[in-house]
């Protein structure tokens, strides 16, 4: 399944270095993590732009074809987990990224690692 999505009124943009671009967060996906993960947003906006911009690994979504997940730990984060930012990727001409979600875990479970920090 690939996601697409319209440009919205308001959208904030974030550097990632592995992408080689900026990462778009619209109002209504900034929405839907608030909602949906609210132990994210707004508390963690800054990790999550620190994640893109240095994440500890970068793995390939089962799920979505053309979506990656951005990972980087933090131990000071409710005894130590994982910030996750799920990004999509359109493949045409645009090469515009834009997050889908974003959420914390203890474990990794998805996804073909493409990078890893070493």
């Amino acid at each position: 399944m690939n996601i697409t999505s319209d440009h919205p009124s308001s959208t904030s943009r974030f550097p990632c270095p592995y992408l080689k671009a900026e990462v778009e967060l619209t109002e209504e996906r900034e929405r839907h993590v608030a909602e949906r993960h609210p132990d994210v947003l707004p508390e963690h906006r800054g990790q999550m732009a620190e994640t893109l911009a240095d994440p500890d690994q970068v793995r390939s979504s089962r799920r979505y074809g053309n979506a990656r997940l951005f990972s980087r730990w933090y131990t000071d984060e409710q005894r130590g987990k994982h910030l996750v930012v799920v990004v999509v990727s359109e493949p045409d001409v645009t090469k515009r990224h834009w997050i889908i979600t974003a959420y914390l875990t203890k474990r990794l479970a998805e996804g073909a690692v493409e990078w890893r920090r070493s």
